[in-house]
């Protein structure tokens, strides 16, 4: 951990005049970029208090923009908008997710740019830098995993961002364990522009139940599966509704691969992969709907489904959220 004044390096940026000084209450959007596994998810579940997007070690787990909502009642909201990682595009479902990632750059009123601790600065991370010095929005760069690291050599890893760019503040910390994570939201509101609130008091996120059962489906599959196949994967909602009688959730959700080998694979042998997939995933729906529920997967094959465009706008991933 970093106690004290010592946990976040300030620049000498001074914040934009011009602020209704009558109003006490700040409001504003809030992105999460970086390269994929870089720990967006967790950081802001850790923040919400609460797993809205799923999470995995596998690349790409995040494939649509993720609005969650922060509210403090004395100092005001922010709406934290996570991203897919930037990365380099292999398919029109990647070229989809980068360019939400890079679009979200122009909307918000702060940028979060996770990046692991290390003094050497990669081709994805001096692509990410060349899009923020296009963009006059305050950036808090955020060193994550620090957990895996010496705590005397963050101090180098700072040094080495420091110097490529004038960022609003640099913070290090461990989203996964929650270290220093509780600066940051008083970070934020100092850069976020006075003005009411967007949500009401209570809202989390703006995802309908529907799409946080399919990813959660989608991260257990992710967990489960082998390092090629999830990358090829995509959930939809079938049916959910709740029976009239016994407050029993029926969901059935269907698997969609690019490859007969792959739908096998999913199934496993006598059903094994799929049942465990399953049991996962109802396990965590019915922790977040707080009650019983009935799943049943089934698994599609749909060849080559993401570099069609009617595929990908069919499964989710709609190019209106781009604006």
């Amino acid at each position: 951990m970093f106690p004290g004044k010592e946990i976040y390096i300030k620049s000498q940026k001074n914040q934009q005049q011009g602020e209704d000084m009558n109003s006490k209450i700040k409001s504003g959007f809030v992105t999460l970029i970086g390269r994929p596994n870089v720990g967006k998810s967790t950081l802001m579940n850790h923040l919400i208090g609460q797993k809205i997007a799923i999470t995995s070690k596998k690349p790409q787990t995040t494939r649509n923009r993720i609005q969650t909502v922060y509210t403090d009642e004395e100092k005001g909201q922010i709406v934290f908008v996570d991203t897919p990682g930037i990365h380099k595009a292999k398919n029109r479902l990647g070229e989809y997710m980068v360019n939400v990632a890079e679009q979200t750059l122009h909307d918000v009123d702060v940028i979060l740019w996770l990046v692991e601790p290390t003094t050497f600065i990669g081709a994805g991370e001096r692509h990410i830098l060349e899009k923020l010095k296009k963009v006059n929005t305050p950036v808090i760069l955020i060193i994550n995993k620090t957990d895996t690291v010496k705590r005397e050599d963050v101090f180098l890893y700072i040094d080495t961002y420091r110097k490529e760019y004038d960022f609003a503040e640099i913070v290090p910390l461990s989203a996964l364990r929650g270290e220093n994570t509780e600066i940051l939201p008083d970070l934020i509101f100092k850069y976020l522009p006075y003005g009411p609130m967007f949500y009401d008091e209570d809202t989390v996120t703006d995802q309908p139940e529907r799409q946080i059962v399919a990813e959660i489906v989608r991260e257990k599959s992710l967990h489960a599966l082998d390092e090629e196949i999830p990358h090829g994967i995509a959930v939809t909602i079938e049916q959910m509704k709740e029976r009239k009688k016994g407050g029993i959730i029926d969901i059935e959700a269907t698997i969609i691969c690019e490859r007969d080998s792959h739908k096998g694979i999913i199934i496993g042998k006598r059903g094994a992969m799929l049942k465990k997939i399953g049991s996962n995933a109802r396990f965590e729906i019915e922790k977040m709907l707080e009650h019983q529920v009935n799943l049943k997967l089934w698994v599609k094959v749909k060849k080559d489904w993401r570099d069609s465009e009617f595929l990908i706008k069919n499964f989710g991933y709609r190019k209106d959220e781009e604006s």
